[in-house]
């Protein structure tokens, strides 16, 4: 068995997670942005590990993201408890309809919208991460940038913290794998209206560096 996979979305995340290393064990690759091709990517790698006979140890998606006011501030590391695909599911006049209330058969699911987090690495996390904000992240194929849709999902889930865009993803393939999964976000802006000159990303890169000393 080989070591802890950390997979980001871009390069600039990868490059500041391998700064804040110290084990060299640890592989770091950025997979690319939104559920598709990040849980594709991740999937393809830990096959060809196990193909290999040598499975990595647990995988952790790691990056940047949008914190909800109140609950995660810009600067925050967040650790998640559990990623939801926020989005996966239904409209309908009463409200969003998450797919697993949809009447399909659970088989079909992958696991359903909402995959905990290895309790163990989550400790372990914790212990090294005292301050980091410990809560639901959610994936989204769409990032959130109005009022009216930031109040709608911040309802919808009162224990987010933040959203990004691979986290659900990587976790149904290491699931699928049978590997222990973990989040590992640092927030670079507010959920909400879209405001690029609010964004805080050298902030968020600096505390992503930080963050990953827990990874070694």
């Amino acid at each position: 068995m080989t070591g802890l996979l950390v997979l980001t979305a871009v390069p600039a995340e990868a490059e500041a997670v391998r700064a804040g290393l110290t084990d060299p064990t640890v592989t770091v690759r950025a997979v690319g942005v939104g559920p598709a091709v990040a849980g594709a990517t991740t999937a393809r790698m830990l096959a060809l590990a196990e193909a290999a006979g040598r499975p990595y140890r647990a995988v952790v998606s790691a990056g940047i993201a949008g914190g909800f006011a109140g609950r995660a501030p810009v600067g925050a590391t967040v650790l998640a408890s559990r990623s939801v695909a926020a989005d996966l599911g239904a409209e309908s006049p009463t409200g969003f309809i998450p797919v697993d209330e949809l009447g399909m058969p659970p088989e079909l699911l992958g696991g359903g919208p909402t995959i905990d987090v290895d309790p163990a690495l989550l400790g372990a996390l914790r212990a090294a991460l005292p301050q980091a904000v410990v809560g639901t992240v959610l994936t989204v194929s769409t990032v959130t940038g109005t009022a009216a849709s930031t109040t709608t999902l911040a309802d919808r889930h009162p224990d987010a913290v933040a959203e990004a865009m691979e986290g659900y993803a990587v976790a149904v393939a290491a699931a699928q794998a049978g590997i222990p999964f973990a989040e590992l976000r640092t927030v670079s802006n507010p959920v909400g209206p879209r405001d690029r000159d609010g964004w805080r990303m050298r902030e968020a890169f600096t505390a992503l560096t930080e963050a990953a000393s827990a990874l070694s």
